[in-house]
Parts: C-alpha cells; structure tokens; sequence
C-alpha cells in the first residue's frame, strides 16, 4: 500500500492513477491528520509525502514518522513545489530517501516509486562488518559509528555508505552511484546523488572529509585530501 499526502486535488489525483495504472494499491489523504490516524492502523510500504500542506507541513509530519518505532523504516519520498537547494537538503536531512520536484513526469514519479520500493524491500544476506578511518558499519544490526559514537542515516544515506565502504579508494562515477543506490541508470538528476552525498557527509562530522569529490567524476572514499 501506497500512501499518498497532497491536498491538491487534481496532483493527488494524477499521482493515484498512475501508480494503480502499475499496479500499486494506493490511499490518498489531504492533510497529515488524517494520514496519520491511517498510519496507526496500517503502516504503508511507501510514503509519498507534499512538502507544502495545510496545518502541519511535511517535514514536521517526517519527523514523527522517524521518531515512530513502527513507521521509522518506511520509505518516503518527498515532493516539493519548492525548487531551492535548502528546501531539498532540509527533507533529506530530516530523513527523506528521495525527492521529487514539481512539475514532474508520471514516467519519473513511476520510476522513482519503483526504485524506492526495490530498495526498501531488498534483504540483507549477509552480516559484514565495514571499516574506514573511524566509521565503522555493522550490517547485522544496520548501525553506523563515528569514533565510537552511533550517526543516524536515512535508508538512502546508509546505503550510499556502504557502498563507498565497499568500494574504499575507488571512484565511483554518479553514473555508478545512481545505478547502485537508485537502481536506474538515469544520469540526468545528478543533483539527487550530490545532495545525498551532502548531507551524508554533514552527518559523519569530520569523517565525512573523507568522501572527496573527484571533479567531473564523480566521489571517492579515500584518505588522500581533496582536490584543489
């Protein structure tokens, strides 16, 4: 189940009938009130959540989704009429796997959907442990420390670590990063892997000097310093 947050009419509308034209089951509410009680007697697969709502906005309402024990785990993706940088880093800051801005196409919002819910759905099948510096992750129990001290991430952020964990010293293009974490070869939203790469550098303190941006490429996890 899809759960749908818009209070315009026609937008929620439109985004219903794509996703059941795929196949999704979907609920549409108007406001985070009524979504909320939903949320207390089913929890969705998917949340896509409008920033700009009457009463409460839809970063307040992320937040309670991530303070939630049950819903703290559910994908959501945020759309936005707001196209600033900030408006973008503030819903991914506050635990957001993606974003979308208005206007967009059904065939991106479909594509996007999708590749979320791959992604939450996916199971690990092995406990690893993966070190660099002073970030450590633990698999088994889907944790990741700094210096000892425990770093909250979004499921996006977390799996965007890994897979520089995984790939320590070697770059890796937006391309590849796209393909890896996004499941899409959609090179067009480059923007999407910079903001995350942002914010999940913000939250490792000063291991996050460690992902470097290599210019025209893309990033690497790496302990040599950053290009001038």
């Amino acid at each position: 189940m899809i759960y749908i947050v818009e209070d315009d009419a026609s937008i929620l509308g439109l985004e219903e009938y794509a996703l059941q034209g795929s196949g999704f089951e979907t609920k549409g509410f108007e406001d985070g009130e009524s979504f909320l009680k939903a949320c207390a007697e089913k929890v969705p697969q998917l949340v896509i959540l409008d920033v700009m709502l009457p009463g409460q906005d839809g970063i307040s309402i992320l937040g309670q989704i991530r303070k939630d024990a049950r819903m703290r785990d559910v994908a959501v993706i945020m759309v936005t009429a707001k196209s600033s940088e900030i408006d973008v880093v503030k819903g991914l800051d506050h635990g957001a796997d993606d974003y979308l801005a208005k206007p967009f196409g059904v065939m991106e919002f479909i594509s996007r959907v999708k590749a979320v819910l791959r992604r939450s759905e996916r199971r690990e099948e092995t406990v690893e442990l993966l070190e660099f510096g002073p970030v450590r992750m633990d698999e088994g129990r889907h944790s990741v420390e700094v210096d000892g001290h425990a770093v909250e991430l979004t499921y996006k952020e977390y799996t965007l670590l890994r897979l520089f964990l995984q790939n320590a010293e070697q770059v890796l293009t937006r391309e590849t990063i796209m393909r890896e974490v996004w499941d899409t070869d959609f090179s067009g939203e480059s923007r999407t892997v910079d903001m995350h790469v942002r914010t999940l550098r913000q939250k490792l303190g000063d291991a996050g000097e460690f992902i470097r941006t290599v210019r025209k490429v893309g990033y690497q996890l790496s302990e040599k310093a950053e290009d001038a």
